[in-house]
């Protein structure tokens, strides 16, 4: 479906996505600084779950296929519903668990739509700062809540000279260590040195809705899910930026780039060498 059906139906994508954003951010947050948090473990003291987790993934789900009966959905929560119709949302009910838990205002909703295995639409809800940002294909917007609700359209600018570049560095995580310890150790200290300012975030969709904003310049990241990067990828490309998805020490095809397991994203111009060799270098690591 191309055109102006298949416009339409991004469109009526984005609105459902936006809807059930907002659904579930404000689920997750009546628990944000509740102190009435549990919080369980996945894999490891590193992964983290709440019940607001499983609770927000239910009700986008809800509201997706209310609206789009036929869609598979794949979430973090609940794994892969399969659909016979051409769409597939990818949803990340909260992203940045760890902070959510801790009551650091650095989470959000993502969800991501893809037609047949191309992107077509992305939602990403801050609900915590009150930011909504929104992408299909009239380009890629941030509704802020406290400027006023107005939809402001993104240009993804910034310092692509490292000296005066901020790189929000999801890296070296402790799954990182797995693979080539010293050399990631390395590594670090070279950004350290020759980036201006290095930040964590600890939520990677925010880190690339910041991208395409223009509020840092480059964010690298490796072992993520379609769910954590389909809906900020798509952002940061219809801002202007650039999104690079990385495996086996290559740069994968740009289609279906958001099921890579590693990935680079920045602003427009923003290739530094440095942290392409880092993808380069610890993108081989196995399965």
């Amino acid at each position: 479906m191309h055109g102006a059906r298949g416009a339409d139906e991004a469109r009526r994508a984005t609105a459902v996505a936006v809807a059930a954003a907002r659904e579930a951010g404000a689920i997750a947050l009546a628990g944000f600084r509740s102190g009435e948090m549990r919080v369980d473990l996945k894999a490891d003291i590193h992964d983290l779950v709440t019940r607001y987790d499983r609770a927000c993934e239910e009700r986008i789900r809800e509201t997706i296929l209310t609206a789009f009966p036929d869609s598979t959905v794949v979430g973090e929560e609940s794994g892969t519903s399969a659909g016979s119709g051409p769409l597939t949302w990818y949803v990340d009910p909260i992203d940045g668990t760890a902070n959510f838990a801790r009551g650091i205002p650095m989470w959000a909703v993502s969800i991501g739509v893809a037609r047949d295995g191309e992107m077509i639409s992305g939602v990403v809800y801050d609900p915590a700062n009150e930011q909504l940002f929104w992408a299909d294909d009239r380009g890629a917007f941030l509704t802020d809540g406290r400027s006023g609700g107005a939809d402001r359209a993104l240009r993804s600018r910034g310092h692509a000279d490292p000296g005066r570049a901020t790189v929000a560095l999801n890296f070296p995580l402790a799954r990182d260590l797995v693979h080539y310890p010293e050399l990631a150790l390395e590594q670090f200290a070279e950004v350290t040195h020759a980036f201006a300012q290095v930040r964590g975030l600890g939520s990677t969709c925010i880190a690339l809705c910041w991208i395409a904003a223009g509020w840092i310049d480059v964010t690298i990241s490796f072992e993520t899910n379609p769910w954590d990067v389909a809906a900020g990828a798509l952002i940061v490309r219809r801002a202007g930026g650039i999104y690079h998805g990385y495996d086996d020490g290559r740069i994968v095809p740009e289609q279906r780039d958001h099921l890579a397991r590693h990935y680079y994203a920045a602003i427009a111009g923003g290739e530094f060498e440095l942290l392409h060799e880092i993808m380069r270098t610890q993108s081989p690591r196995p399965i």
